[in-house]
């Protein structure tokens, strides 16, 4: 019976070290991943869609058109 649990023991270890070598490397990927979106900056392109977007907007609420 001893035998036993220690190899429950010994299984439940091996597998609770694995999930947190999967956790480590999924976070270590995020990081890295945010760490490239911040060195690529803003989005100029998406930024010029959204200023002419509340550009138009604002037209419409003053009735210039």
């Amino acid at each position: 019976m001893a035998k036993k649990s220690v190899k429950m023991a010994a299984a439940l270890a091996a597998v609770n070290a694995y999930l947190q070598e999967e956790a480590e490397a999924a976070y270590l990927e995020q990081q890295a991943m945010a760490a490239a979106a911040a060195k690529a900056g803003p989005n100029l392109w998406a930024i010029s869609g959204r200023q002419e977007m509340m550009s138009m907007r604002r037209m419409l609420q003053a009735r210039l058109f």
